[in-house]
């Protein structure tokens, strides 16, 4: 049904639009988890900010729109708004806001289900992971610090906030565009990492990468041991069309919610309707691929979206609003280009890079095509900026305006500080312990503090 809209149906391509979202966790006055986020949406009141798994979560959702004519600088404008009105309001009732990876003040006691919010999906859900595995759910992770612990909920993905980056596209650009965005998606990793530590231990630059791949793993070792994919996904090959990735999801991952939907989706299109697909979207959503395809429909008309999962939240607004010039100016260089990137690149180059970044960060060494392996700020300072300048211009976006932004993620790269390393160095300076957990916790504490005075004053993390 789907393959036949493809080729059948008028889908939105005319003029295409990009978007965001960016998910938030809430802290109290001395930086711990705040479980209060049904009483901080409530007094929030803007259908914006939605709930998230955890009740120290909430998200938020930025309208589309153009990037030309000051498109990025809408974006940092009407999120920083929104953001400033929400905290003003959420922090009445002990709920402050905090853009960051991982929260690092999270300790065991807020990973289990009780901490789940009151959406019953969320409950059902995590059952059916759990149910689909047969056992707890094992976290094990090796970086600076090791960690080893069990779960039985899915409660450590919720520990995992991000931003993600939507790209409308045609049916015929798709697979380019989602071709880029893999293909890049370790140098995006490098630039912005920014979840160092969890539950007290100082792991990967990017904590959310193994975190989220293992708090969502439906796979028991026995089946792990077979060879069955992992429903959080890279994926295994470059694409040809956006079929390709919603055949995959049937082929390879069994449903989790057991949900209909009443519509006959041939009978819509003959009489000349446009299809919900509601158990197409529905199961999409459940299959957790860092760019995940989207289907989906505005004003009645089909379009496609390539989501991009790849960053964590924050550190702050104008650095958010880089990484997003920087992923909108670079894919659409590397789609529209004669020579496609990924007709020069193994898709396991690809995805070596993406574990490689989330762990080493702004230090990462990456493999590029025609340069071998080279240090990722190195690559993006010699290469990808100029490309990046070049797709923005695409976009419509002026030459100060991609100047503004992409100037942060220069300075980013010859300052060597994103989040994860601004943090972990401020820890250092503090001095943490690592043979004494209150203290450790103490020191995180204080470092999240001077972190949120950082985030409100949106000076770029490479300033700090």
């Amino acid at each position: 049904m789907f393959e036949r809209m493809l080729a059948e149906a008028a889908f939105d391509t005319d003029d295409p639009m990009t978007g965001l979202e960016v998910e938030l966790n809430l802290v109290d006055e001395v930086g711990d988890p705040a479980l209060r986020n049904a009483e901080a949406l409530a007094v929030i009141e803007d259908p914006d900010f939605q709930t998230e798994l955890g009740q120290f979560n909430i998200e938020m959702n930025v309208a589309p729109g153009h990037l030309r004519d000051g498109g990025l600088a809408r974006y940092e404008a009407g999120l920083r708004r929104s953001l400033n009105q929400a905290e003003q309001r959420s922090s009445t009732v002990g709920a402050h806001l905090v853009m960051i990876g991982i929260l690092p003040t999270l300790d065991s006691g807020h990973l289990g289900n009780e901490v789940i919010s009151a959406n019953p999906r969320y409950r059902l859900l995590g059952e059916q992971i759990l149910n689909a595995r047969g056992e707890d759910i094992r976290i094990d992770i090796q970086g600076g610090e090791r960690l080893r612990t069990t779960a039985d909920s899915i409660m450590p993905e919720a520990a995992c906030t991000s931003t993600q980056l939507h790209v409308q596209t045609s049916p015929e650009k798709f697979a380019a565009y989602w071709n880029a965005s893999q293909a890049i998606a370790g140098i995006q990793l490098a630039l912005a990492a920014n979840a160092p530590y969890l539950l007290g231990r100082r792991l990967w630059a990017e904590t959310r990468i193994p975190l989220f791949e293992q708090a969502t793993d439906t796979r028991s070792e026995e089946l792990k041991a077979q060879g069955v994919r992992p429903r959080v996904w890279f994926g295994e090959r470059w694409i040809t069309s956006v079929f390709d990735l919603f055949e995959e999801n049937v082929r390879y991952f069994p449903a989790l919610l057991p949900v209909t939907d009443d519509e006959d989706p041939l009978t819509v299109l003959e009489a000349g309707g446009t299809p919900n697909l509601s158990e197409l979207r529905l199961h999409n959503g459940t299959v957790y691929r860092w760019n995940r395809p989207v289907y989906d429909i505005a004003g009645g008309v089909p379009h496609l979206r390539v989501e991009n999962r790849v960053l964590a939240a924050g550190p702050t607004v104008v650095d958010t609003i880089a990484n997003a010039a920087f992923y909108f100016g670079l894919t659409r260089a590397l789609a529209e280009s004669d020579r496609p990137l990924w007709s020069q690149m193994s898709f396991s180059a690809a995805e070596e890079n993406f574990h490689v970044a989330a762990r080493d960060g702004i230090d990462a060494q990456v493999y590029w095509p025609g340069v071998g392996r080279v240090r990722a700020t190195e690559l993006v300072l010699r290469r990808l900026l100029p490309l990046a300048a070049e797709g923005l211009h695409g976009w419509g976006v002026s030459s100060a305006e991609a100047d503004h932004y992409l100037g942060i993620i220069e300075q980013r790269c010859l300052t060597g500080r994103n989040g994860a390393e601004w943090f972990v160095r401020r820890m250092r300076e503090v001095g943490s312990p690592d043979d004494d957990a209150q203290r450790r916790f103490a020191a995180l504490r204080t470092v999240l503090r001077e972190y949120r005075q950082g985030m409100h004053a949106n000076q770029p993390v490479h300033s700090w």
